[in-house]
């Protein structure tokens, strides 16, 4: 499904829910809870071939496009880093790949999340990231090769 927001207003929308929470015990919960909701990812979706390097827990990041969007798929065997894929498919899926690969995504630090995720976290929530810029550039510049 392609939203017609952009990757700018998802992130001042998630901004602002994170607003609504005081303590980071809160934030932690909310994290998880929309790993919760993140779609079932196919069973063979579930190979090395998409999992992200770099993160401790096991993530799974599988990219389709859909005419000029790219979407993502996500999964993780770690509840709060299932809520982090979350969240960054939340903000990056259904936008355009150009958009994505040159997203800043300030929200990470206007949330707190570097600041509150312990460092491997922290590390595979940048190698989350890293994976999804680097899909999203590559497709980029085949479409502007094609264009």
């Amino acid at each position: 499904m392609i939203t017609p927001d952009t990757i700018a207003e998802r992130e001042t929308e998630i901004v602002e829910e994170f607003a609504m929470f005081d303590e980071w015990l809160d934030k932690y919960e909310h994290i998880i809870e929309l790993g919760k909701g993140l779609a079932v990812l196919a069973p063979e979706l579930h190979a090395d071939e998409w999992k992200v390097k770099g993160c401790q827990s096991q993530v799974w990041l599988h990219p389709v496009r859909e005419g000029d969007a790219l979407v993502f798929q996500a999964d993780s065997d770690a509840a709060i880093t299932k809520g982090l894929v979350a969240l960054m498919v939340r903000v990056l899926s259904g936008q355009p790949a150009r958009a994505i690969a040159q997203a800043p995504l300030a929200f990470l630090d206007r949330i707190g999340l570097h600041e509150h995720l312990s460092p491997t976290r922290s590390n595979g929530l940048a190698s989350m990231v890293k994976q999804m810029k680097l899909y999203a550039g590559a497709i980029a510049a085949q479409e502007a090769s094609h264009g």
